[in-house]
């Protein structure tokens, strides 16, 4: 059997989503593949809430190509990429069933990807040494990060233009996963799939391409903020996601399923949080960020996050430096918010599978994975209820996922307690 792991956020399942599913299917050359995506739950790797609940979008991926659904822990979904990508491969590797992890990436050059991930840069002296003097002439990380990429390829032969895949999010993700599997998967068991990208890049705001991007929906949903018509929204989206997955998203949100989150809300009321609160021992504060954050938290004016900054840009291009990202800051939030201090970032592997959904042929996958899983696997909350006992790690992590499950369907107009009552999906 055929199991593709795929690594995503559906936020929300757009027409690169089902491209990207039917094409790993051509490459391996079997249409009946088992599809699997490991998918963020309530919050993203940005740092903010998803535009739709969990639950919504494993139902969107399933009724446009995939078989079973599972999900990837806040702790690791809220996350920067190496941690993100570390978190995501090894949940799919510990299913004991995937053969195959296929992503997108922004370049035909994929033997470049391999090539710098071969390096192992996060564990070179010179990398590092490198990476730290640049952060100090004042440039952000990522640059930084790239920059100190370049030198030690530079230094080991490795040509070619860099800067395409160096600077694209989605290949850097890539790099990261490529890392992450030599890192987990030493016996070379898993096949991988590197498939390039259609349409608009990934931060742009775009709508006209039949391939959008998923900023570029989101931007179009919030843009009808506060009271989101349903259908203007569909008439801005038809085309632009497939037929099921925006009627999925359409139909929950019109039936009180979920509401569309209120981004302005929860940015102000985490910032009140953040001027209430010590801050130094929260995940990703560290560099001092605590203290620029509380110090920008206590001087908010009404400019500052306006009523209608609905796509937070203003938010945005206020708080974010060359030393602090956007997405670094909004995940420092987002860990104040559900309690995660730096402890957690100990943990360095998630410590069970929970599964969102899935169809029938991939409720036959589970039977073989509930006998071949390295670790727990879970259909609801309750069923770590029975676990935590054993694994401190588990425990740890699952209180956790249910802090920010309350918070999100706190944003999403839901009961905080909802979790408690979800189910997976079945698509038949």
């Amino acid at each position: 059997m055929r199991v593709i792991g795929i690594i995503a956020e559906f936020n929300p399942f757009h027409n690169g989503h089902e491209y990207l599913i039917r094409k790993a299917r051509e490459i391996v050359n079997d249409p009946r593949a088992i599809v699997m995506p490991v998918m963020s739950g309530f919050f993203t790797q940005r740092g903010l809430p998803a535009i739709c609940p969990p639950a919504v979008r494993a139902r969107q991926a399933l009724l446009c190509g995939a078989d079973v659904v599972l999900e990837l822990p806040f702790s690791f979904s809220c996350a920067p990429s190496s941690r993100f990508a570390e978190g995501a491969v090894s949940e799919l590797i510990s299913t004991g069933v995937v053969t195959d992890i296929a992503f997108g990436v922004d370049t035909d050059n994929t033997d470049i990807l391999k090539a710098l991930a071969d390096m192992d840069f996060a564990n070179d002296e010179v990398f590092n040494t490198k990476l730290n003097e640049y952060i100090s002439t004042g440039i952000s990380f990522p640059q930084a990060r790239a920059a100190a990429i370049k030198d030690l390829a530079s230094q080991k032969g490795i040509g070619g233009n860099l800067d395409p895949v160096l600077s694209s999010p989605n290949s850097i993700l890539a790099l990261d996963y490529l890392m992450a599997l030599k890192k987990i998967d030493k016996k070379h068991r898993i096949n991988v799939i590197m498939i390039r990208r259609e349409g608009e890049g990934y931060h742009s705001s775009d709508i006209s391409a039949d391939f959008a991007s998923a900023t570029s929906i989101r931007n179009a949903i919030s843009s009808e903020a506060p009271h989101f018509s349903q259908s203007a929204i569909a008439g801005k989206l038809n085309g632009h996601m497939p037929d099921r997955s925006l009627g999925v998203m359409l139909s929950s949100a019109s039936s009180g399923v979920f509401r569309y989150p209120d981004y302005v809300g929860y940015i102000r009321n985490a910032m009140l949080t953040a001027n209430a609160s010590g801050l130094n021992s929260i995940a990703y504060m560290s560099d001092d960020l605590s203290g620029y954050i509380k110090n920008f938290a206590s001087d908010i004016r009404p400019d500052t996050i306006p009523d209608d900054d609905h796509n937070l840009k203003v938010f945005e291009k206020k708080i974010s430096t060359k030393r602090y990202t956007v997405s670094r800051i909004q995940r420092a939030l987002a860990s104040l918010m559900t309690g995660q201090d730096g402890s957690y970032l100990e943990i360095k592997r998630p410590p069970y599978i929970r599964v969102l959904g899935f169809n029938s042929e991939g409720k036959y996958c589970l039977k073989i994975m509930g006998k071949c899983a390295k670790t727990p696997v879970i259909n609801r909350p309750s069923d770590c209820l029975e676990l935590q006992s054993e694994n401190e790690e588990l425990k740890k992590i699952f209180e956790l996922d249910m802090r920010a499950a309350s918070l999100g369907w706190k944003l999403y107009g839901k009961n905080t307690a909802s979790e408690w009552e979800s189910i997976p999906v079945i698509v038949k």
